[in-house]
């Protein structure tokens, strides 16, 4: 038997609302209601909306053996998120934030060889900063569903001259990866996340890594690999199931000595998910804040937002991918990944905008 809770039922301001309303991880988003869920084996065996103002009579008729998660779980999804210190940066996470995609690899699928030289890479990411984005994702290996692996060596070869050219420039810069020789060849010149899509399992040297190094860390849900992986994933319950592979994981790497701080989660858009998976993860979204770390979404030109719009080519999907980028915001993702940084921006702009005046108080008349 296990226990989950997602918040839900979110409104525009606090006001009025004591004892009504729990704001979601320190952030700009508050919610009235949890969806609580109780597992037995792989079936839902109770499933319900609470009122905040009810949790507490929720909680006292729950099986005893479930108060203690109860308990973590509401701790986490209310608690906010420590900063990451970046160097001379703070990445704050009481407001989302956009970080941009730079492939530098010949067979990324959507942007594939647009920056396999240095030069346009730097120049990339270097507007991809002046647009607003607070970190740069550079990647030398693709991951997209049949891709081949990268040999490390080849993959350092990538991404080295960029990493060291965007050094004195200032960019925030996370590594994309999965291979530990990688991660120390970026960190050692100048990188400051390592994001791993396979949550630091594909390479036995990566969790001592990332432990040794100290450095935030984002941990992405995967099922199979990019050779494997779309060819027919089954889940039980596909939220569900991610919720417990990343609440696995996560507890795996701070045993390994990553303080849990440091650490942010990634449900995997793509990876391994039918274009139903894709979207049940993505109306479920806000039950990830119960893993107490910063969420980041990828879904930035995915396949399923071509599938749902006429089969639109990658480099035509930016209406679908803004649309799901606000759906996370709405849900209080911390982090968007995408490609389309001026235009991600623009929309996380708008809705903070948005949020800004549902916030201030409206002064009584005179």
């Amino acid at each position: 038997m296990q226990l989950y809770l997602r918040p839900t039922a979110f409104v525009d301001a606090p006001f009025g609302q004591d004892g009504r309303v729990a704001r979601l991880a320190g952030g700009l988003c508050w919610f009235s209601a949890v969806e609580l869920i109780v597992q037995e084996g792989v079936r839902r065996a109770r499933q319900e909306l609470v009122a905040v103002e009810r949790l507490e009579a929720a909680r006292a008729g729950l099986d005893p053996a479930l108060h203690g998660r109860f308990d973590r779980l509401w701790r986490a999804l209310t608690a906010p998120r420590a900063p990451w210190t970046l160097g001379d940066r703070t990445l704050r996470f009481d407001q989302p934030a956009v970080m941009g995609i730079l492939n530098v690899t010949p067979d990324s699928f959507s942007d594939g060889g647009r920056f396999a030289d240095p030069g346009p890479a730097v120049a990339a990411a270097v507007d991809m900063a002046a647009a607003g984005a607070a970190i740069v994702d550079i990647g030398g290996e693709s991951t997209r569903p049949g891709a081949e692996t990268v040999w490390e060596d080849d993959e350092i070869a990538r991404v080295a001259p960029v990493l060291e050219a965007l050094r004195p420039a200032g960019v925030t810069v996370s590594i994309d990866t999965r291979k530990a020789g990688v991660m120390r060849a970026a960190l050692d010149r100048g990188a400051a996340i390592v994001n791993d899509v396979s949550a630091l399992t594909w390479d036995d040297r990566a969790l001592a890594t990332v432990a040794a190094a100290g450095c935030p860390v984002v941990l992405m849900h995967h099922q199979g690999d990019p050779q494997t992986m779309q060819r027919d994933p089954r889940y039980d319950d596909v939220l569900l199931d991610v919720f417990d592979w990343l609440e696995a994981r996560v507890e795996a790497t701070v045993a390994a000595g990553v303080a849990r701080e440091r650490i942010a989660v990634d449900p995997g858009i793509g990876f391994g998910k039918t274009v139903k998976h894709n979207l049940d993860l993505l109306n479920g979204l806000s039950l990830l804040h119960g893993l107490g770390c910063p969420v980041l979404l990828g879904a930035s030109r995915k396949r399923f937002i071509g599938a749902l719009s006429g089969e639109a080519a990658a480099e035509a999907r930016l209406g679908g991918s803004v649309a799901v980028a606000a759906a996370g915001l709405a849900q209080g993702v911390q982090l968007l990944r995408v490609h389309d940084v001026p235009e991600t921006v623009q929309a996380m702009r708008v809705w903070r905008g948005l949020r800004d005046a549902a916030l201030t108080p409206t002064p009584p008349p005179a």
